[in-house]
């Protein structure tokens, strides 16, 4: 049975005679009981459809029909969680959930509501914390008071807007597991709005892509043929899943390649050499050290027994403990691991931001001990100056470290990188007014223009929704190809980590984290997502790493043979990957 029906919704906004038109023509039927999963770009309207869905937007044209009469007003019987929290900040986790079941239910008894109130916060895993505000809340717990606030509203319709997007990747796909659960017993309609193929795939019955705005509409549906309950780890050598997530990622990029203007890039890279005022290392590392770590192409960049300690008032905590690491010239390796496992802490040593405790970093035959220019980082935030534009921005990255430049070969090295990065139109506007992943461009940009010795991201798109992750990593790999700079990434997410690197390090749980395990991707470059999807070997590597990651969930200690079965897969993988090479040769010498 039809329970929602959308026929030719059309929506636009005018503001101080600024027309936009953000949906057109937009027509969809859910059944009762079906799960709709409605994925699209930001900026595509998907916030507009379902505040239009909750009855508090209208249409310009069309019309929306819940169960046979006209949505034109919110109602309790359509239960709405959008991606930011909306709680009182005044109230208990106990009073948020109560301020809904008290303007719901009326008319039933004291003793019911509290019943009702006390079985969705049980629900959602917060019975612990009823007793919380949300200021004491992390992230991921506020978003489960909005989840547990809507469910017991007992709404026929549940209608969800990026509910997880705000979060760390680790702590939502937790929330996506929890949320698939509660699913599963509450039996409802609900419509989620999301940016994340997977959140998508592990959750609907059904997905939908939105076409890129202006005029954006739905495209053609994709059936989710997979048994529940859907295992994360498992539908990772699923052969349905590995095809229904190609489809809808081809489907998503192609719709957005399509869209995005092609700027032509005439600027040319003038020949200019940085300066970096270098300090020297240390009388403890001897001559013949220094000799040798000048001389090694694969001691380019050496972690020595690199250590981390701070002070607590219960006394030292070690975060990070004995970490080893060296890596060639040119090499691009992605750290990974839960949170709390000292990665931001390992790069942050490496940038100079952080003293070390023990131990050493040498770069290039360089102690590091504080922060230089032949270091360029990248925040999760892009730390840009609000009241500059993107161009000057770069500029004062580049006047800092070619003293010897013309005036037009630094506009030059900033013009080109701010073109690389598709801002060659936007590049005199001031930072305040870019959107979250052109300032992210602008933060890539500087850091390319500085030419650096050693490239440090910090989760750099972690705060960007899915599809311009993806946007964003094909503009740092298209940049990164012509520099090849020594590059090391912060990540919690598995596909970035594969994309990127050639080395993907993964961290144990902390505190006295070191590295738990370290998987060499040998994948061709240049690398797009497309191909990645399509070789044979790419869900090998997000096997390993989703199982690494498991290993250590909520903060576990792996026994010996949890982490033997990762190494003997490996093997496994290795050994298919040069059998398959040595047949290649063969073929080639014939």
């Amino acid at each position: 049975m039809t329970i929602l029906e959308v026929s030719n919704f059309s929506k636009s906004y005018d503001d101080a005679g600024d027309h936009t038109d953000v949906l057109k023509d937009v027509n969809l039927k859910v059944e009762d009981g079906e799960f709709i999963a409605i994925v699209g770009f930001s900026g595509s309207g998907k916030t507009t459809l379902i505040s239009a869905l909750a009855g508090l937007i209208a249409p310009d044209s069309g019309g929306i029909i819940f169960k046979g009469k006209e949505v034109d007003a919110p109602s309790a019987e359509r239960g709405v969680v959008f991606q930011s929290y909306s709680l009182m900040p005044w109230l208990t986790v106990q009073g948020n959930v109560e301020l809904a079941v008290d303007s719901v239910f009326k008319g039933t008894s004291k003793s019911e509501r509290s019943a009702t109130v006390t079985k969705y916060i049980d629900m959602v895993g917060l019975s612990h914390a009823k007793d919380r505000k949300p200021s004491e809340l992390s992230g991921g717990m506020r978003q489960r008071v909005a989840v547990a606030r809507a469910l017991a509203m007992q709404p026929e319709l549940l209608l969800l807007d990026e509910p997880l997007s705000a979060l760390d990747a680790l702590t939502r796909a937790k929330l996506q597991d929890e949320f698939a659960d509660i699913c599963e017993k509450e039996k409802k309609t609900i419509i989620l709005i999301t940016n994340d193929v997977d959140e998508a795939i592990l959750l609907a019955d059904r997905i939908i892509p939105l076409t890129p705005g202006p005029n954006a509409t739905l495209g053609p549906d994709f059936k989710v043929n997979l048994s529940r309950p859907r295992e994360r780890a498992a539908m990772n050598s699923s052969e349905e899943f590995i095809r229904l997530r190609k489809d809808v990622t081809d489907y998503l990029m192609n719709a957005g390649a399509e869209k995005a203007a092609e700027i032509a890039n005439e600027i040319e890279l003038p020949n200019v050499v940085p300066f970096f005022n270098e300090t020297p290392l240390p009388k403890a590392y001897s001559e013949a050290a220094k000799a040798e770590a000048l001389g090694k192409e694969d001691r380019f960049l050496e972690f020595s027994q690199l250590t981390k300690v701070y002070p607590t008032p219960k006394g030292p905590l070690t975060v990070v403990d004995g970490y080893e690491m060296k890596m060639k010239k040119g090499e691009f390796i992605t750290l990974i691991g839960h949170s709390g496992c000292g990665k931001s802490t390992v790069l942050s040593m490496a940038a100079g931001l952080n003293p070390i405790t023990s131990g050493a970093i040498v770069l290039d035959g360089t102690h590091i001990t504080d922060a230089g220019p032949d270091r360029a980082v990248v925040f999760q935030a892009p730390s840009l100056m609000p009241w500059l534009t993107a161009y000057e921005n770069v500029a004062l990255g580049v006047d800092g470290v070619y003293p010897k430049a013309t005036a037009a070969e630094k506009r030059d090295v900033c013009e080109y990188y701010l073109s690389k990065v598709g801002l060659a139109d936007s590049m005199k506007k001031a930072a305040a007014s870019l959107s979250n992943g052109m300032k992210q461009r602008v933060g890539i940009a500087r850091a390319f223009a500085l030419s650096p010795k050693l490239l440090l991201l910090d989760e750099p798109f972690g705060m960007l929704d899915s599809l311009t992750r993806w946007e964003l990593q094909d503009v740092l790999m298209d940049v990164w190809k012509r520099t090849e700079v020594t590059t090391i990434c912060v990540t919690h997410d598995v596909d970035e980590a594969i994309l990127l690197a050639d080395k993907v390090v993964m961290m144990s749980n902390g505190p006295n984290a070191r590295i738990g395990n370290i998987m060499e991707v040998d994948l061709p470059r240049p690398r797009s997502r497309k191909e990645l999807l399509d070789h044979p070997d790419y869900y090998a590597y997000r096997e390993e790493l989703l199982e690494f990651l498991e290993a250590y969930e909520g903060g576990a200690d792996p026994s010996e043979e949890q982490l033997e079965s990762i190494k003997a897969k490996r093997a496994n993988r290795i050994a298919r990957q040069n059998a398959n090479k040595s047949a290649a040769n063969i073929l080639a010498a014939e």
